[in-house]
């Protein structure tokens, strides 16, 4: 075995191994990123098939006050244009443009609800105030991105007038943190309407995440190119930084006592520190901790059986169309960001109470009765749909159009019709139902415009990405989460039982998303950073 010395490993080449690692390799220290699949970025990643580009993570970015501030602070330069937003609930559409937009949304529910008036009056009112947190907690650029040692203006001009406000507000935000179904099973009594407003959201989630979404919906922004091209940024920083990247490479053991790791090439190496920006409940399957003191070996026990013990999040079916007709056809029905749902009635219990038992008795249901299932689920769902080519007409052939479709599915699902041995049966299944709902409802050319069609299941994600029940935001929402959930703590975020090795990205911290990735890459580098300097 041939043995490398770096100063910091990083193992996960998402976003927030990406950030660490710049961060890293700014500073001059010999760092390596080391990414089991041949692309970078996670699910923040581009491709294209036969002359169409396609998004196969998050189809839009929100800076959060993270990423254009970090994106300045390395000096990358990344052409975006805005990404509006469009809802739709059978027929009627809402196109996004602005704060004058949530008035418009009120009407929008009133016409399909008019029972509702007065609560969705109070539940807007709601959102209203939660735009008002969001632009408080986003109101400056993250201070973790600034020099704030030679930075004086933003310090006395900036950031020392909003911490009141913001410390304020972030009482007030986690004050929300129950879920969303018990806010809403209270405030509203038409089950339909609750299950619209909520049905696109993880199971879980946060009262004030899920009610954000509008405030987020304004702010959204895609890069030229796909979103790819931010994850091609960071890695061309990194190189240009002398940073060593090495893809198509998965660990296979970790030894924190000794300081090293292998990998799938047979290959050792030695750090002084470890940045784990992958599965977390990869590394706690991983290491071995023969060596340590036995304080740490009990911590790290603890840790490992709280983590082993919680699951990921939902995950999602992504289905990838080409479509013969030109992108002003779509156009002219919504934005290139459209959540879609087709029937105002909601999906009920179809998700949630039948979905379960349709798990606990899989084995003796036939197939009829699981597609039967699946009807219900896929006319009454939400669903996202992004068109890269209303965004950037460079990403699609000339008169084509191509389309990502996604909503949130169950990995045991899946993971069951696959043991079941009809897993292709099932996913052609999704597939024709998805294309009849959206060509009854809204893009009627998909009837005969179809040029091709292929899609991602949960099951591509836990393979490609090795999330664990590929969950695509880290842990499932539960009272006793395994990692950090408050904003004011997140610096806390990246520490683990081991010594010298910290952990980043979406299972550092809950819930997760893009900016948060990055700020914890950048939280564990500013770690070791600091823990170097002091020896």
């Amino acid at each position: 075995m041939t043995e490398n010395s770096y100063d910091t490993i990083v193992v996960g080449g998402g976003m927030a191994g990406l950030t660490a690692t710049a961060y890293l390799a700014r500073a001059g220290q010999k760092v390596l990123l080391l990414e089991k699949n041949s692309e970078l970025g996670g699910l923040v990643n581009s491709f294209t098939s036969d002359g169409f580009l396609f998004d196969a993570g998050v189809r839009a970015l929100e800076s959060a006050g993270i990423i254009l501030p970090m994106l300045e602070d390395l000096n990358i330069r990344l052409e975006v244009v805005s990404s509006p937003v469009s809802l739709g609930i059978e027929d009627q559409v809402l196109h996004l443009d602005g704060p004058d937009s949530l008035p418009r949304y009120s009407d929008f529910l009133k016409k399909l609800y008019p029972a509702s008036a007065a609560e969705i009056d109070t539940l807007l009112r709601t959102i209203g105030q939660i735009m008002k947190y969001m632009d408080v907690l986003y109101g400056v650029e993250n201070p973790v991105f600034k020099d704030l040692r030679r930075d004086r203006k933003f310090i006395f001009k900036k950031l020392l007038p909003w911490l009141p406000r913001f410390l304020l507000t972030i009482g007030r935000i986690n004050r929300m943190g129950y879920p969303v179904e018990d806010h809403l099973n209270a405030s509203v009594s038409d089950p339909a309407l609750r299950d619209i407003i909520s049905q696109h959201f993880f199971k879980g989630t946060p009262t004030f995440f899920a009610l954000s979404y509008f405030s987020l919906y304004l702010d959204y922004f895609y890069p030229k190119g796909g979103v790819g091209r931010l994850a091609e940024a960071l890695r061309d920083k990194i190189l240009a930084l002398g940073g060593e990247i090495r893809t198509d490479t998965t660990v296979t053991g970790v030894a924190p006592a000794a300081k090293t790791l292998t990998d799938s090439h047979e290959l050792s190496y030695r750090y002084a520190s470890l940045i784990w920006a992958a599965d977390l409940k990869t590394l706690y399957r991983l290491a071995d901790i023969q060596g340590l003191e036995p304080s740490a070996q009990a911590g790290f026990s603890a840790a490992k059986e709280k983590m082993l013990s919680h699951r990921g999040g939902e995950s999602v079916f992504t289905l990838f169309l080409k479509v013969d007709a030109p992108l002003e056809s779509f156009g002219r029905v919504a934005h290139g960001h459209f959540f879609h749902t087709p029937s105002r009635r909601g999906l009920g219990e179809t998700h949630r109470g039948e979905l379960r038992d349709l798990l606990r008795d899989f084995d003796r249901l036939g197939k009829a009765e699981i597609l039967a299932w699946l009807d219900r689920f896929i006319a009454l769902n939400t669903f996202e749909i992004s068109i890269p080519g209303l965004k950037d007409p460079s990403t699609a052939p000339p008169g084509k159009t191509g389309l990502i479709v996604s909503f949130l599915a169950e990995y045991e699902l899946f993971h069951k019709v696959e043991e079941a041995g009809w897993l292709e049966e099932f996913v052609a299944a999704i597939e024709e139902r998805v294309i009849k709902v959206l060509a009854d409802s809204v893009y009627p050319m998909l009837k005969d415009k179809l040029l091709g069609r292929f899609s991602f299941t949960p099951l591509s994600i836990h393979n490609r990405i090795a999330s664990s029940e590929g969950a695509i935001v880290g842990w499932e929402f539960s009272p006793d989460l395994p990692v950090i959930n408050q904003i004011q703590r997140a610096d806390r975020s990246v520490f683990t039982p081991l010594p010298d090795v910290y952990q980043a990205g979406q299972w550092a911290y809950s819930p997760a998303g893009v900016p948060m990735s990055i700020l914890t890459g950048k939280l564990a580098a500013n770690g070791i950073l600091k823990a170097r300097k002091k020896t």
